[in-house]
């Protein structure tokens, strides 16, 4: 199978370990917007191990709070779809309530046009998701 995840990092790499990672994508409407990719081609989140499904779970729930911390956004979407991608892995959205989509999923139809000053503004806040990432994973596994 020709799988995107396996062959691509899916974004900048904020965090790895043996096992996962987690990438900020390139989502241009969506500054911010992190995924959590297992490294190993697996199709289904329910064909891992009990350990592999906390230690997943641990690192969503790291990579939700670096994100309401540093961008501060009104809501966080969380998402395992693999409609596309059948390879597990976890959408972390901020979302606002001028986003392009809100209140609408990401993949609705656009609903209005956010300034790319406002983006630029996200874009900004985002670079500082890295060490934040990082150290609420470091909290949540220790």
């Amino acid at each position: 199978m020709d799988c995107i995840f396996c062959r691509e990092d899916g974004g900048d790499i904020l965090w790895q370990d043996d096992t996962l990672r987690v990438v900020l994508a390139d989502e241009h409407d969506y500054p911010g917007f992190c995924r959590v990719i297992w490294n190993t081609h697996v199709a289904e989140f329910s064909d891992l191990g009990e350990r592999e499904r906390d230690h997943v779970m641990r690192v969503v729930y790291a990579v939700e709070r670096a994100i309401r911390r540093i961008l501060q956004p009104v809501k966080v979407n969380l998402a395992s779809l693999g409609n596309q991608v059948p390879h597990v892995h976890w959408h972390v959205i901020p979302r606002f309530s001028n986003d392009a989509h809100f209140p609408l999923p990401i993949w609705a139809p656009r609903q209005r046009t956010v300034s790319e000053a406002m983006l630029s503004q996200r874009r900004a806040k985002s670079t500082l998701l890295r060490e934040a990432v990082r150290g609420e994973i470091e909290t949540a596994l220790a």
